[in-house]
């Protein structure tokens, strides 16, 4: 249950930061509700396929808190530790080879300080 709770807590505080766009917070509210919600864009009885929507979701959201934002503003809010932060980092960096480029570029806004 505490899980739960610090998940809450951490994507709250991620959705009320400042330094990340409304329109990038959007699309991560989208994402999210597309994961919990009983509706798939291909439908779970479908062997194999049914559950690649959900894990293509998953790995857009990791990507994105993992490659396109700056470590600082997730550690900020993160709250389990810096252990757990490199082993998820480093799935979310393994498995952001399934993310196109293209469409990061397409749907995200968020720009990294240039130092």
């Amino acid at each position: 249950m505490k899980f739960f709770k610090d998940t809450k807590s951490f994507l709250t505080n991620v959705a009320k930061d400042k330094r990340i766009p409304e329109r990038d917070k959007t699309i991560l509210l989208a994402l999210i509700v597309l994961i919990v919600s009983p509706v798939d864009l291909i439908p779970d009885w479908i062997p194999i396929l049914g559950l690649l929507d959900d894990f293509i979701i998953t790995c857009i959201i990791l990507d994105y808190f993992f490659s396109v934002l700056d470590v600082e503003i997730i550690l900020s809010h993160y709250p389990w530790g810096m252990k757990s932060f490199t082993r998820l980092r480093r799935f979310a960096q393994t498995f952001s080879i399934f993310v196109p480029k293209i469409l990061k570029r397409l749907i995200w806004k968020y720009a990294k300080l240039p130092y």
